[in-house]
Order: structure tokens, then sequence, then C-alpha cells
């Protein structure tokens, strides 16, 4: 916990700042952010927004694997190179927002956290766009990747956790039990109120995994 003392006609005022970690679950064109602060025993929710991963000027890039049926690779290349680094431009900017935001409410980010899928994207787009589930698959990546990258342009340390693995690790790594920490996940978002869905839930419990892996104090 680090402290900052101003002085303003001769007093000393001192703030106390909190430390805090971001959990993300993505979709396409879009991601569901939650910041998680305080000790990693007893944590609350400081923010819950949304950050927008597609640029709603261009139709593609909500579902570049998508407008890409149908066109020969190499035009189909630089549709997703296009949506990918249009992609990789607004998780920075939104994480940058985030971070900023919370640094002027007194929390310092430390690091944050990612929901990631289950399944292997394929290795090569031809492959990709020969099957409708790898074009899936694919999208989801993209946006996920995006913001793992977005996290480390901004020095932050990043948790990623399988969606199917994070009750499980969360009850093992905070050592509290799976139905108890369920339990506590739904109790955070009370303060905040809605939506509190499973969006949410998802990435507050990986923000938190993400604040109990960083330094303390």
């Amino acid at each position: 916990m680090k402290r900052r003392e101003a002085r303003e006609g001769g007093a000393v005022e001192t703030t106390t700042r909190t430390r805090a970690a971001l959990g993300f679950r993505a979709h396409s064109g879009w991601a569901a952010v939650v910041a998680i602060a305080g000790p990693p025993r007893s944590p609350r929710v400081v923010d819950r927004r949304r950050i927008e991963l597609a640029d709603p000027a261009i139709p593609a890039s909500k579902q570049p694997y998508h407008a890409t049926e149908g066109l020969d690779l190499k035009k189909a290349e630089e549709v997703v190179r296009r949506a990918t680094d249009d992609a990789q431009r607004l998780a920075r900017q939104g994480l940058r927002a985030v971070i900023d935001d919370l640094r002027a409410s007194g929390h310092d980010v430390i690091g944050c956290g990612i929901v990631l899928a289950s399944g292997r994207p394929a290795t090569t787009l031809a492959a990709t766009l020969a099957s409708h589930a790898l074009i899936h698959t694919a999208e989801g990546e993209l946006f996920r990747n995006v913001l793992v990258r977005a996290g480390e342009h901004h020095d932050l340390p990043v948790t990623g956790v399988r969606e199917r693995e994070l009750l499980a690790r969360g009850a093992a790594e905070l050592s509290i039990p799976a139905g108890e920490l369920e339990r506590r996940v739904a109790e955070l978002g009370r303060a905040i109120g809605p939506p509190w869905t499973q969006d949410q839930k998802y990435a507050a419990l990986v923000a938190w995994l993400a604040l109990a892996a960083g330094p303390q104090p």
C-alpha cells in the first residue's frame, strides 16, 4: 500500500492508495471489464464497464473471419489483419482509460486477468476458413489475444485462465471452497448493482486471481 503526501498551506494530507487488478471476458467486438481492489482476502469491485474492440465504421471488424468467407486467401488475410490492428488499437485505448480512471480514484493497477477459451485455433488461415466451427474459435482468440497484448503493452502482468478451469483454480489459489467462492463472487456485484451477469462474475473472479498473484504490501 502506497502513501502520497501533498502539502498545501503548510498542511500535510496523506492519501492511501490501494492495489487493483482488472479482469476481462471477451466477446466478438467487445469485452466485459471488472476491476477488483483491496486485500486479496476481501476485495471489492471498484469499476465495471464494457470496452469496444471493433470499429462500428468497419462492418468486418466485429466478425472478421466470417467476413472473409468466399474471399481468396490474400484478401482474407488483409481483412483479418486490418481487424486485428483496429482491435489492438481499441484494446490499448480502452485499457488505458480504465487504468487512468482507477489511478485518479486512488487505485494502482498491478495486473490483469483474462478468461480464455478451451478450444484450440487452427494453425493457418486456410485451415480456419475451411471450418465454420474454427471460424468462431479464431474470432474469439483474436479478441482475447489483443487484450493480452494490450495488458503487456501497459506493462501489466497477465493472468490467463481457461473458462472451464476458472472456479477450480480460484478455489485452489484463493483457498476458498468452490461453493463459497461462487457465493462471494455473486455478492461482489451487490455494491455496484446490475448488470452482474456471468460476464461480470467471470471477469471479477479472474481479476481476483490476478490481484492475488501480484505483489503484496
